[in-house]
């Protein structure tokens, strides 16, 4: 007889299971992957012979708990050149990607029944993370220009009202996931405004930065708080690869501090580290530009293929950078029924907005779209199979 485990587990674990991975359509706008096609292979097997041959042998030994120290140092040169970011290497700390850090912040900052602020519609994994911690979380209204300062005010207000001052507000600023926009500067010193009035912190979460296809950049939030009361998040996986899983952050050293004590044991590998470093130094930046470009024209072939195929029917961002865009479809279309449909029957991939909704609901007629991964032809093609199938549906007018 088995021993049944039911009651041994822990009170407050979230609902899960194992799962196989997701169908993937031929016409992939479901998953933010970068192109494919220009990963640099060959740098990358450059780089993996120059970092054993350098430092091979360090890979007989545990690594530095923070993560490799030349990377965190080529980090710390790469925050302050292109996102004004000054911070030395000790207060910097790796993660296997970007959501590793913002799981560690949120264990470190959040009890059950935590107020934490995000956009109205938002990235799915930091809620997922937001959930494993049982957090309140509140939405708040967005524009084509990103979070209204005067909405998040009146979410902080009203939480303080009701005895819980939030935890802290999670922000993409730069091109944001899954809307698009991109924050101003003005709009940045306003919610810092409203945050620091209150006395509340803020998660900026920077991994979409560098796939900047048009206009001038924007300056961190980190760079422009001047009351230590940001902590920030990046990573490589946009620049070079998902499958490399290697992120960072900083924040203030109390915040830092707190972070290591539950590291502990949840090491990046090093050697992943250390080839990352190698390549980094003498291929990314030329990487960024080449994917930067054949990401704009993927972008471009996209939103010409929706307003060939889609006119007026439908509503959608566009963004100057970033992978996503923000489509709004008709009061009452159901894209969460209709998205596995559509995988189904034509083989293309979208996420519905319901994704990405603080409680889960909200969304039903918008879709995320991504650009990143299939070529300009096959964009075109998935955009038209895409509109025959939601007219088919009713979902078009």
């Amino acid at each position: 007889m088995s021993l049944n485990f039911d009651s041994l587990f822990v009170s407050d674990i979230p609902a899960g299971g194992r799962v196989s991975p997701a169908k993937r359509g031929k016409y992939d706008f479901a998953v933010a992957y970068p192109d494919p096609v220009s990963l640099p292979h060959d740098h990358i097997v450059e780089s993996v012979s120059e970092a054993l041959a350098e430092s091979g042998s360090d890979l007989a030994i545990y690594p530095h708990p923070q993560g490799n120290t030349a990377l965190r140092q080529y980090v710390s040169e790469k925050i302050a050149r292109d996102r004004d970011i000054r911070v030395g290497v000790d207060d910097i700390i790796l993660g296997n990607g970007s959501g590793h850090p913002i799981e560690l912040l949120c264990r470190v900052l959040i009890d059950p029944g935590d107020v934490v602020i995000t956009d109205d519609f938002v990235y799915g994994g930091t809620l997922n993370n937001l959930r494993k911690q049982f957090a309140d979380i509140r939405g708040v209204e967005s524009d084509e220009g990103g979070m209204d300062p005067e909405a998040l005010e009146t979410a902080i207000v009203d939480a303080k009202s009701q005895g819980k001052l939030p935890k802290f507000v999670y922000l993409i600023a730069t091109f944001q996931n899954p809307q698009g926009w991109t924050l101003s500067e003005q709009r940045r010193k306003d919610i810092l405004t409203v945050t620091q009035r209150h006395g509340v912190p803020i998660l900026e979460d920077d991994c979409y930065a560098d796939n900047r296809y048009d206009g001038e950049s924007e300056t961190s939030l980190f760079n422009l708080d001047d009351t230590d009361s940001v902590m920030y998040v990046g990573s490589f996986s946009k620049i070079i690869s998902p499958g490399m899983s290697l992120g960072y952050m900083t924040a203030p050293p109390s915040v830092l501090d707190k972070v290591m004590g539950i590291k502990t044991g949840q090491r990046v590998s090093e050697f992943t580290a250390m080839v990352v470093e190698k390549y980094a130094r003498k291929y990314l930046d030329s990487h960024i530009e080449k994917i930067n470009t054949i990401q704009r024209g993927k972008r471009d072939a996209m939103l010409a293929s929706l307003g060939e195929n889609f006119g007026t029917s439908a509503e959608w961002s566009d963004p100057n950078g970033g992978l996503y865009i923000w489509m709004k479809l008709k009061d009452d279309v159901d894209m969460v029924k209709l998205h596995q449909k559509a995988l189904d029957e034509i083989d293309v991939g979208v996420h519905p907005g319901t994704n990405y909704s603080p409680d889960g609901s909200k969304g039903k007629n918008y879709l995320r779209l991504c650009f990143g991964y299939n070529s300009a032809d096959e964009i075109d093609t998935g955009i038209s199979l895409l509109s025959d199938f939601l007219t088919k549906e009713g979902a078009l007018d």
